[in-house]
């Protein structure tokens, strides 16, 4: 049978093309014929797809010429003809041999009954009086308002929308007695079947009869007929369609209503003029207590229909009703009737939209996969962009119902950007509510949102003044966790709880707790270490037991994966070389000490056994140097000067600078020790012995030898760490060297005589300040307790980071010398200590370490030095001359 019909519509499709005509539809499989007038064919509309209904009046066949005015007829009151329970018109093309016309997409009500057959007596009794109160309201409109005669009410008139709802159509009999092309009065008898619906005075005196009765008379008689075969439709006619036209007995009542049975007798009156008309047949069912008033299908529509305009009570009422009888709605009824009409009324916010929005899942349950997110997700996407916070909440609220069937590119584009308002919204309730929807839309939420824009706005709602968004933020964070990137785990989570771990709410700092724990998995275990532990450890003395007792229960966590990382790792890293030169035999498994005491005496010993065992027997017999090896690339000493050469001797501190130019060694004569007594570098060596030395040192690498069997770099080079330091809290200030004049011989300059080593500052032609802490000037015995300094929570310069010291010759500033000035260190008599100066040594240079260079960076480093060294030693020997001609 479908093949015949899709043959049938591929020969209609062919005919039309043939003819020229240009449909604004393309036509599907045929439905039915109707009445022999025309066929019914399924359609899609050419402009969006959308489902049509094509009537197809077709009258080529000479036997057929008078339909065409009957279709005229139809086509004209279908245009000028609009309402609710009437078919809607839609477009429609005409030809000489063809009349189409679009409409809504429908199906003839003889195929919902056999549908319905099956049903539910009780719904199918409620579906069928709802269904004969819209065609009552259609009637009445044309029979007062229109002013015309319908002339056709029979079954092949009505058609079922996709809402189910009937809609009044077989306009081909419409006619006012007023209009001069009125058809009914000379051309209803042509109709096949006409006679099934023809009332008592039609039969009498034909239907021309008709201009003398009322005009709404013949319609009622055979929505009377209607009636009968709607509810007994395996029933033959009653009894009163034919003369003598008895009145309807209750033995024939069959399924009709009790309730409308009276009714029903009225309108089958044989008097035109005592016959109940559509109009009285309506207000009669709805009065108090009618059969239209008690149909929940009836009361469902007015109340949609008047929504907006009903007070609180009355939306309260139907909200309920809908709520009680949802489950007992026809599908399609639900579905296309009173899921869009409760869209609407969600659009309109307000304090309903929380009791609407669920009955709007609720019914969508029924619709299609395939319509869903057309019927269901395109209103409720759109309604995110609503400023009424009843809707975002009730979104927000219902979200896990529907969020399953939203793609990710409609949470991306369309809901996140209307979403992020509420974080920032001054009731607190919508924040929480915006806050806890994140873990559910999160898995369709694009990386750079997931990332980046998102957690920006979480970290604000750390901040939030109610606690328990504050607490709630934390936990979404820490579910968020593992779906985060890599590198934003490791820059976000321990921050992220480190705060909530000092929020003042103590729940907020368990969820701290309890969110490092269900991440243990994205750090590392140095992280653990480093960043987790120390974060987490001040949380085991808090002042709630209830924080104290999960800070344990995580610590423990946390020292067991270090325990079995631990395990894993191998005893040492030293190679059987380098422990050989190393400092001594690392400590036995079993000399492990539990205790503090115990572990500070076994420090002592191994550090003191291990130093000795290191000197050579010549080396434990000879004087202390008064310098200290260091690698060239640590920070130069407080102060830029080395101990003093004598352990246990006590002398005078001196802290004034050196003089601007090299001089021979100072006598200790009387009158030159009190002009001198506090000038630096009066033990140095001559600058010849310091030039000859480095002319010796240039000369060896100039040869390739070098004293170093590892090479001129440092074997740990600890100021080239690029570790992070930023869990500190501060960081060693590095004290760079000042630039060196020409002028002054390669020494440091001399501090101003009228300011205290404590006051002296210096401008740097470069803009950096380096002033030098007061302790670094202080008497260094004064304090017998270890002083540390203070850290910076500035992140530590690297290696890369330090800025070379210019050579001699690159110089071209001039440090002004002024005489020196006695310094009081602090203590009572400073005459009784010997006038002798102390041996300054030179400032270190600075030098960058070459660990991490390539081979290429290393080599052009190693010239560059080169040079440097041959500057210096070419102004050494200059200024030895220049000395030895004075």
């Amino acid at each position: 049978m479908e093949y015949l019909r899709t043959l049938g519509s591929a020969a209609v499709s062919s005919l039309v093309q043939k003819s020229g005509l240009n449909l604004p539809f393309s036509l599907g499989i045929k439905v039915t014929t109707l009445d022999g007038l025309c066929n019914l064919y399924d359609g899609t509309k050419r402009d969006d797809g959308s489902a049509v209904s094509i009537f197809e009046y077709d009258f080529s066949d000479p036997a057929k010429k008078q339909s065409r005015t009957l279709a005229q007829n139809t086509l004209r009151k279908l245009r000028t003809t609009r309402h609710p329970d009437i078919l809607k018109f839609m477009d429609a093309v005409e030809s000489e041999t063809l009349i189409y016309i679009m409409t809504e997409r429908v199906r003839p009500l003889q195929s919902a009954l056999a549908s319905w057959s099956s049903r539910n007596a009780q719904e199918k009794e409620d579906w069928l009086l709802w269904g004969l109160h819209r065609i009552s309201i259609a009637l009445t409109f044309l029979n007062e308002p229109c002013a015309s005669t319908h002339g056709k009410i029979c079954t092949s008139s009505i058609f079922i929308s996709p809402s189910g709802e009937w809609k009044l159509g077989g306009f081909e009999l419409l006619s006012n007695p007023k209009d001069d092309a009125a058809v009914l009065y000379s051309m209803g008898g042509l109709v096949p079947g006409s006679s099934s619906w023809a009332s008592p005075e039609v039969k009498k005196g034909g239907w021309s009869a008709l201009k003398d009765t009322p005009l709404a008379a013949p319609d009622a008689y055979a929505l009377g007929l209607l009636l009968h075969a709607v509810f007994n439709p395996s029933h033959p006619q009653p009894a009163t369609a034919e003369p003598p036209h008895p009145p309807p007995t209750s033995s024939s009542r069959g399924m009709i209503p009790s309730s409308v049975f009276v009714a029903f007798k009225k309108l089958l009156n044989p008097n035109p003029k005592n016959r109940l008309t559509a109009s009285s047949f309506l207000e009669l069912g709805m009065a108090e207590n009618g059969f239209f008033a008690t149909n929940r299908l009836v009361k469902v529509c007015l109340g949609l229909d008047n929504f907006t305009l009903g007070s609180e009570a009355e939306k309260t009422s139907l909200l309920r009703t809908l709520k009680e009888t949802a489950s007992s709605f026809p599908p399609e009824f639900a579905s296309y009737r009173v899921l869009p009409s409760l869209i609407s009324a969600l659009e309109f916010g307000g304090a309903s939209a929380a009791a609407i929005l669920p009955l709007v899942l609720q019914f969508g349950k029924n619709v299609s996969p395939e319509d869903y997110p057309n019927v269901i997700l395109a209103p409720l996407i759109k309604l995110f962009g609503s400023p009424d916070r009843g809707t975002r909440m009730a979104l927000l609220e219902h979200l896990p119902e529907y969020v399953d069937k939203l793609d990710k590119k409609a949470v991306s584009d369309k809901i996140f950007p209307h979403l992020q308002t509420g974080f920032a919204d001054t009731v607190a309730v919508i924040r929480e509510a915006t806050t806890k929807s994140i873990i559910l839309l999160a898995p369709k939420l694009n990386d750079r949102i997931l990332n980046n824009d998102l957690l920006r706005l979480l970290a604000k709602m750390q901040m939030d003044p109610e606690p328990s968004i504050r607490t709630n933020t934390c936990i979404l964070i820490g579910r968020l966790g593992p779906s985060l990137g890599y590198n934003t785990k490791r820059k976000v989570l321990v921050p992220a709880f480190s705060r909530a771990l000092k929020d003042s709410f103590v729940h907020a700092r368990v969820a701290g707790l309890m969110a490092f724990m269900a991440t243990m998995d994205c750090f590392e275990v140095e992280e653990i270490a480093t960043k987790v532990l120390p974060n987490m450890a001040f949380t085991m003395v808090d002042k709630e037991k209830l924080v104290r007792d999960q800070a344990f229960k995580a610590v423990e966590l946390f020292v067991k994966k270090l325990e079995q990382h631990a395990a894993m790792m191998p005893d040492t890293v030293i190679s059987e070389g380098e422990s050989s030169a190393s400092a001594g035999p690392l400590p036995a498994p079993d000399s492990i000490v539990n205790s503090a005491a115990g572990a500070a005496g076994a420090l002592a010993g191994w550090a003191i056994s291990s130093l000795g065992k290191k000197l050579a027997t010549s080396e434990l017999q000879s004087a202390m140097s008064p310098g200290i090896d260091r690698p060239i690339s640590a920070p130069a000493p407080p102060g830029g000067f080395p101990l003093d050469s004598h352990i246990g001797e006590l002398r005078k501190p001196s802290f004034a600078a050196t003089t601007s130019t090299p001089t021979t060694p100072v006598t200790n004569s009387a009158s030159i020790s009190k002009a001198r007594g506090l000038q630096l570098g009066a033990t140095k060596q001559p600058a010849s012995a310091l030039a000859d030395r480095l002319a010796a040192e240039a000369a060896a690498i100039n040869s390739g030898e070098t004293t170093n069997p590892w090479g001129n770099d440092d074997l740990i080079d600890v100021n080239a760490d690029e570790g992070d330091w930023s869990a500190f809290e501060s960081a060693p200030v590095v004290i760079e060297p000042k630039p060196i004049s020409a002028s002054n011989g390669g020494l440091p300059s001399v501090l101003n005589g009228s300011k205290s080593p404590r006051q002296s500052t210096d401008i740097d032609p470069w803009n950096n300040s380096s002033s030098q802490p007061e302790s670094l000037h202080a008497d260094p015995w004064q304090d017998t307790q270890a002083s540390f300094p203070t850290l910076s929570v500035q992140p530590r310069k690297t290696s890369s980071n330090i800025r070379r010291t210019q050579s001699p010759a690159s110089s071209g500033r001039l440090t002004p010398v002024s005489s020196p000035q006695p310094v009081r260190t602090g203590w009572d008599d400073a005459s009784s200590w010997d006038d002798s100066e102390m041996a300054v040594s030179p400032v270190p240079l600075v030098i960058p370490s070459m660990a991490g260079m390539s081979k290429e960076e290393k080599a052009a480093e190693m010239i560059r030095r080169k040079e440097e060294r041959k500057q210096r030693i070419a102004l050494l020997k200059e200024q030895k001359k220049n000395s030895s001609k004075t």
